[in-house]
Parts: structure tokens; sequence; C-alpha cells
């Protein structure tokens, strides 16, 4: 399993290296072959998560090795939606080194395969932590979109209607992300009464991903009642992703709480 892990870490960096590679010499070939070490590198991704899950009896979402992997997981998987529903080509060049650095948090978490904690234990389990992989797989692939909306806009030669094609990406990819953390949120705060007796424990992690909820919520009133796009809103979604990050990874580091396990 651990050869299957990171075998599937060295082929994504390779897509990344061809990535990159494709996009500074302007060759289309080696692009390609970027995409193909890429599905290459999901494919295995899926395969270990399975492995996984079997092994451990149960879905691999349970820590923070686990998560992290699902996490970059979603956000391929994301990419490769937006890739061949909406023919988001451009999302690879920033989405591919995003799975790639979460896999590689992965690799600097404990990997051993542990029994569920009893309040894990729960039908509200994958519903709860499945939410939370996409909703910020959603958060991190917004970023990415509004990072290439701001460095294509400095070239002259940029078009208008791929702008706001990658704005518009920008914009969907948050709305689904808050309609799943939305959801993560109300089934977390149903799932701690049933384990502990309360909606709302203060938590470190409800905080944070409180503060989250009313970040993006701050974005689609900017977007939807103000009338925003654009640069301003492709900032906003840059400068948010480190908030989804501390969520994500920060606070069980500097803040221990009830959520410290995952």
């Amino acid at each position: 399993m651990n050869a299957l892990f990171f075998g599937t870490l060295c082929l994504y960096f390779a897509a990344v290296v061809l990535q990159f590679a494709g996009m500074a010499f302007r060759r289309e070939r080696i692009a390609v072959w970027a995409w193909r070490l890429f599905l290459a590198a999901f494919a295995a991704h899926t395969a270990f998560l399975v492995l996984r899950g079997v092994t451990a009896h149960r879905l691999p979402l349970s820590n923070q090795f686990e998560f992290s992997a699902a996490l970059a997981w979603g956000v391929s998987l994301l990419l490769l939606v937006a890739r061949t529903r909406f023919r988001a080509d451009w999302l690879a060049t920033a989405a591919i080194p995003a799975a790639f650095l979460v896999l590689s948090y992965a690799a600097l978490q404990p990997r051993e395969i542990t029994e569920l904690m009893p309040a894990l234990r729960s039908s509200w389990f994958a519903f709860h932590i499945g939410s939370a992989v996409f909703s910020y797989s959603a958060f991190l692939l917004s970023g990415c979109a509004g990072l290439r909306y701001l460095t294509l806009a400095k070239k002259p030669e940029a078009e208008e209607l791929q702008l706001r094609r990658i704005d518009y990406m920008g914009y969907r990819l948050i709305a689904l992300g808050f309609l799943l953390l939305t959801v993560t949120i109300l089934s977390g705060a149903i799932w701690a009464e049933q384990a502990w007796s309360s909606f709302w424990t203060w938590d470190p992690k409800e905080v944070w991903a409180l503060i989250t909820w009313i970040l993006y919520a701050a974005y689609l009133h900017l977007r939807l009642r103000a009338g925003h796009s654009g640069r301003k809103m492709a900032w906003f979604a840059v400068v948010a992703v480190p908030v989804v990050l501390f969520t994500f990874a920060g606070v069980n580091t500097l803040m221990p709480g009830l959520h410290s396990y995952g």
C-alpha cells in the first residue's frame, strides 16, 4: 500500500513537471503527456483509497492522513470533471500542482490504520466528512481559477471572452463549495448533538469552518448583490484559500480540540 501511495505521488510530480515544461516551451505534445500522467496518477490514487478502505473495513476518512489523501483526490476529480465537461484545460496548470502539494502534506502525516473512535461510528460519518472533502476541493480549485485569471489578465492579448469564462468557472466552484460547506456544518451539528449532546461546542474546527462559511458568503453577496466580478473576485478567491488551508490543516496543528483526530 505504501508503494502505491508513493508511486501515486511520483506520478503527480511527473505530471506537474511536464505541465510546466509544456507551458514554458509552448509544446502541446508535452502538455498531452502531462495530462496522461495525471490520469495515471488519478487512477493509482483511486486504487490506493479503495485498497485502504477495504483494508480498514471503512471509508478512508477518519484521520488527517486519510482526509488529506481524499482531499487531493477530490481536487483531481473536480479537475477531471471541469476539463471533460466544461473544457477548462487551463485549470490543469494550477490544479495538478495543488493535488500534488496536498498529497505531499498527507505523506507527512502518520499513515497507520486505526480503529474508528466511538464518536465517529455514525451514519453521518461519510455524509459529513465527504461533503467537507469536496467543499474544500472546490474552494482550492476556485483559487486556482482566480490565479489563472490574474495571470492572464496581465497579458495585453488576453481575450475578454476567455477571462469571463474563467471568472464564471471560479464563481461556480465557490457556489458548489459553499453549498457543500453548508451541508458539512449542518450535518456536523446534528452529529455533534447525537455524539456530544450539543449542536455547537465552539470547537476550533467548528469556529473556523464557520469563519470560512462567512467568508465565502461575503463573496457570493458581493458577486450576486453588488455585481462585482473579474479581477476583484479573482483576488478574493485567491486570498480566501489560506483560510481554507488553515481550517483544513492549521487548526489541527495549532488549536487541538474535539476534531483533533482529523
